[in-house]
Formats: C-alpha cells, structure tokens, sequence
C-alpha cells in the first residue's frame, strides 16, 4: 500500500522549476501511507510522485516506475491480485518485464498491450496514474469499489492529484474553499458523497471510473459496474453454497499473497470470522488474529473473538481497553483525517489498527459483506416498511403509532424509542430516500434551524438527497426497490463510509487491509443472487451462513450482528461534553459564520438533560467542528 500524488499540465507545455516540489510537498504529508521509500519522476508537463510502504516485491517494486522502453510511467496504490496470471498471459503477447515478482510493472505492460481496456482485467484495490508519453496523455483510475482513494484538482491550468486531500493543501497557491452545499451534504450524510468534497474546488474520482487528460481536455468515464439481482434464478441453494464458498475461498487465498507478515482483524462476527477460517485452512502455520476489548460489557465482543481464534488455533492477540481509552484519542484521530466522517467506530478501528501494526504489515477483513449480502438492520427496516405503509392510514396514524411515543429511551447500544422513531421516518419517505432516511443525521427541517444561512432551495429533499436517488435509480428499468437499496448501500455508504473509515485509520498505522468479499468474480457473483437468498424473512445473510456452516463455530453462527460500538450518547453528555462545550461556544460559532449558536445550544441543552436522544447529530456536528478546528476555520 501507498501514496501517490502528481501534477500534469492540460495544455502539455513543460511544468515549471517548482512542481517538483509542490510533489514533494504533497508526499511528505502522507508518510504514513508510505514509509518505506519515496521517489519522484518529472518529464515535460508530468510530474509524479510516490511513498512506498513495501509489501510485494520488496527488493524492487520503487517508483515511479517506468517500462522497459522508458516510454511509459506509473505511480501506483493498491495491489493487483491477480498480477502473477496477467503476467504470464502478457509474455505470450510479447510484453518484456524488468522484474519477476511486480503487480506495479504489470500494470504498465496491461496498458501497453491492452490499453484502457487493461483495467476489466485487474482484480485488485488499487488507484494510480500513468504517463504515456508517446500518445501525450496521463491515464488515471480507481478500482471497482474505491478502496483506494483519488482525489483531483483542475487550477493554475493543471490536474493536481493525490491519495488525500492533504496532498492538495500542501500544494501553495492552490484554492480551496468550503463548500456550503458540502456542509449541508455531511450533516445529512455524515460524510460527503463521492465525487464532491468540503472543497469547491476539489473533487473524488468515482469508483469503477478512469480519468484521461489527453489533448488539453479531462474526460472521465465509467469501466465497470456492479450487475443488478437476478430474482428469476432457480438455482439449488446448494449449488450456490458451494459457489459462494469455492470463490470466497479463493478470494482469500489471492490476498494472502504477500512478502511481509499479514494477519485478520477479528471481531468475532460473521464476517470477520469467515475469513480467519478460510485464511486458517490455507495456511501452513496458525494465522495471526487481532481483536480489540472493552471493559464495559454492553460494548465488548471479544469472547466472540477468541471462540474463532480456538476453534482454528490462531496467534490471538487482543487489547482491552476502557472506551473512555477511545475517548482520549478521538480527537487526535479525527483532526487527522482528511475528510469529515462521523461514523463513532473510527475510534476502536484506529486503536485495532494499532495493534494489528505491531505484529504485521497486512491484514484481511471482513468488509463488504454487511453491504452484499444484508447484514444491516437497515434492510430489514427496509422490508418491513413495504409491509407498514400496507396498513391503513388511520392504523398507523390513530394507533401504532401514538403507542410508539410509550416506548423507553436509552443512552445505551440501543435506544428502543429512537430505533421506532428512525424507522418511522424512513417508512413514510418514499422508497428512493429511504435508504438514507434511515441513516441520515440531520434532517433537513434541523438543518433550516441549525445553519447560520441555510440555502432552503438546496435543503429540498430532492436536492439534499439527489446522490441517493441517482444511486437509487442506477438502472432504468428491472430490479425492485429493496435491490435498489443494496445498490445504494454498496455504492454510497459503503464507499464513503465503510471504505473510508478502514482505508484512513489502517493507513495512518502504515497498515494494509484488504477485504475478500469486495473480490470482483465473488462481488459479481453474489450482486446477481436474489435477494431472498441474502434476505430471507428477517434473517440476514441467509445464505452466507448457510454456505460457511462449516467454517462458523455455533456460537458465532447463530449470534446477532453488532460491529463496533461506542458509548457515544454518554460521552455527550459526560465525558465529552467539556470538548463539545469548547467547539460550540457561541463566540467561535458566531465568528465562524456556520451555525446560530442558540440553534446548537438547544440541542445540547436537550440532550444532556435527557429529554431527548441527539447522539447522532450532536457527534455529527463534533466531528465537524474538531476537522475545521484542525484546519484553522
């Protein structure tokens, strides 16, 4: 894994004596992600630059890397899985490697022989930029699922990328500007949804896409997509187990490749546990696991994790910790981040990061499953609110719901009366909002109270949510709305969520992750299943547990979904609340122009007296306040 940043001007005229050190400038803030090497390469109107955290090909492997002509030149983050089968099919055409052992150099002789078309052949994570210097045009792009991050800016007559956003703001000169529109998005989302950014000026390069800056024109274009369910499959659920496991089980296999040690994180969940025991049977020796404990009881699932580590005899290694441990480094964790993201579990996956770092260079997760196969609540809710808007009107409006408002509150894991009330605002939306409904922070009603200026056009749902809907309605015509809402949680929630959350924690830990169940022959594969073999009543992952019944231990098969939590509804109030009172003090909301601070005070004041249950927008707006604070607004 790696870091890469560059600069390539549109009109091809040679780049200026300072770009080599505005490249240097954008790799040196992302050491972490390489810190095993560095280089940068400049030719004309290219410049691109590389920190390398070694992990194939540990004797060679630098870059930038140039092909054997020298013609063609690359910078390159993620690993190609596949690289030793494309390597072999590329000497039968012809193509001449420098190295034996280099999933890097690959790319280069894929391009040369297949051009674009080289990246339906990639299995793999991955994000690089490529110069080619006969045809005058730079080739960048993302893999199928964004694991690795693209970020890009067009100014001063240039396309100026890099792995982070940081790069770009270590670039002087360069404009970046928040974007109201931006704010808006994340207090909705709790993060922002690809390709926009906080900045204006700045943009994400979508998944599955490549970027061409060629005859002083960027165009950008999709490569690949994720397949709809096919409902009218009849196949047995036995075949399909036994598919389900033969790619699953190679897909682990692939990943274990690596010339540096590796290991899996372990919560003791379905997923997770699938892969160590796939990983377990393929090994010669026991694998590695890694685990993180809470001293708190409601929060802890590390028995979980060693039931899986005795069942395959793994090397476990667990830390415990208090979750006031997470509340310490919270704030560190989140200035550091690049992009606002308030999902509460960055803390504990930062801290399991950590010591998984200690022992190895990589390690394999189960992510990608809950979004694939339903392993979320949310599905459920999704399914049942068909069911709901079913009843009459007068039911559920005179009866059902007035009972709901008896329902307890809690700080704790589950708030009953907030779970009811949350899934009564994503029954009545309609069924392209629902989706994010369910999981939005601020509705757009708080935010027209919460927001200094509020751009009431924009906070209109159909334009708050507009990157759900065209999700959403991805394909034209087919699939039923709870198929179009694993597309959405797949290739939104996902991918600036989950994705985002594992890539920047490991990465600040010089840690690799790679995540088997996001292998593009396994991805395709379950994506057409239909959905009752991955719903099946309100049992989810129906038939992935059915097919790795023989890897599970009881306990874990039969065990409920629960992912890690933190007490973030207590922290608000106690422990956290000295931060949260410094961040929304009226003066510095007033000085920096976002929020009325009387709006804010009265969700603060609610909260801690306990008359109502604001953990998620409270620690939304947390987040926010301590990235802008990071970065002096």
């Amino acid at each position: 894994m790696c870091g890469i940043a560059g600069i390539c001007r549109l009109d091809g005229q040679p780049l200026n004596k300072d770009a080599r050190a505005h490249v240097r400038a954008m790799t040196d803030v992302i050491t972490y992600r390489g810190p095993d090497g560095s280089g940068i390469w400049q030719e004309g109107p290219v410049c691109l630059g590389h920190r390398r955290l070694s992990i194939i090909d540990l004797s060679g492997g630098s870059q930038p890397m140039q092909d054997v002509d020298g013609e063609l030149c690359i910078v390159f983050n993620g690993e190609i899985y596949n690289f030793a089968e494309l390597r072999q099919e590329l000497l039968q055409a012809g193509a001449r490697f420098h190295s034996s052992h280099s999933d890097t150099e690959v790319i280069l002789q894929a391009y040369r022989v297949w051009g674009t078309d080289c990246l339906q052949r990639f299995d793999g994570m991955f994000a690089f930029a490529l110069w080619d210097a006969p045809r005058r045009r730079l080739f960048c792009a993302r893999d199928r699922f964004g694991k690795k991050p693209f970020f890009y800016t067009l100014q001063q007559g240039s396309l100026f990328f890099g792995s982070e956003l940081n790069c770009l703001a270590a670039v002087p000169g360069l404009e970046l500007t928040l974007d109201p529109q931006a704010v808006m998005r994340y207090l909705a989302y709790e993060y922002v949804p690809t390709p926009d950014t906080m900045y204006r000026e700045a943009k994400s390069l979508p998944p599955s896409h490549w970027l061409l800056v060629e005859d002083g024109r960027l165009s950008i274009r999709r490569y690949w997509d994720l397949p709809p369910a096919d409902e009218d499959d009849r196949r047995s659920e036995a075949d399909i187990c036994a598919d389900v496991h033969g790619l699953l089980t190679r897909a682990v296999g692939r990943r274990m490749v690596s010339d540096v040690p590796l290991g899996v994180f372990l919560s003791g969940g379905i997923d997770s546990s699938i892969v160590a025991g796939l990983m377990a049977r393929q090994s010669s020796t026991p694998i590695k696991t890694f685990s993180i404990g809470f001293t708190e009881a409601s929060y802890d699932e590390s028995r979980y994790a060693r039931v899986v580590a005795q069942r395959w005899n793994t090397d476990h290694h667990e830390r415990v910790l208090s979750a006031e441990d997470c509340a310490e480094h919270l704030p560190n964790i989140i200035s550091r981040m690049d992009v606002p993201m308030a999902d509460a579990s960055v803390a504990p996956t930062w801290l399991l990061s950590g010591v998984t770092r200690e022992k190895v260079t990589v390690a394999l997760g189960g992510d990608g499953a809950d979004e694939l196969w339903a392993g979320y609540e949310h599905y459920i809710a999704f399914k049942i609110a068909e069911w709901y808007n079913a009843i009459p009107g007068i039911v559920r409006r005179g009866v059902i719901e007035p009972l709901t408002r008896l329902l307890p509150a809690s700080a704790g894991y589950i708030n009953p009366r907030l779970a009811v009330e949350t899934f009564l605002r994503g029954a009545h939306a309609p069924a392209w909002e629902r989706v994010q409904t369910l999981l939005t922070s601020f509705t757009p009603e708080m935010q027209a109270e919460l927001l200094a200026r509020p751009d009431h056009d924009f906070l209109r749902r159909e334009n708050l949510f507009a990157p759900t809907r065209e999700q959403f309605e991805h394909w034209p015509a087919g699939p039923s709305p709870l198929a179009r809402a694993f597309h959405v949680y797949a290739r939104q929630f996902m991918l600036d969520d989950i994705l985002v959350k594992v890539d920047r924690c490991s990465m600040l830990h010089s840690l690799e992750v790679r995540a088997p169940f996001l292998d593009k022959d396994f991805a395709e594969y379950v994506a057409r299943l239909p959905i009752r073999h991955k719903l099946r009543g309100f049992q989810r992952k129906y038939l992935l547990k059915k097919a790795f019944a023989d890897v599970l231990p009881p306990e874990i098969l039969h065990r409920n979904k629960r992912g890690f939590q933190i007490p973030v509804a207590a922290w608000l109030r106690g422990r956290m609340r000295p931060l949260m009172e410094e961040l929304f003090a009226p003066e510095r909301l007033r000085a920096q122009g976002l929020f009325r601070p009387e709006a804010v005070r009265s969700l603060v004041d609610a909260h801690c007296s306990g008359k109502a249950d604001l953990r998620k927008p409270l620690w939304t707006l947390l987040v926010l306040q301590l990235w802008l604070r990071a970065r002096g607004m």
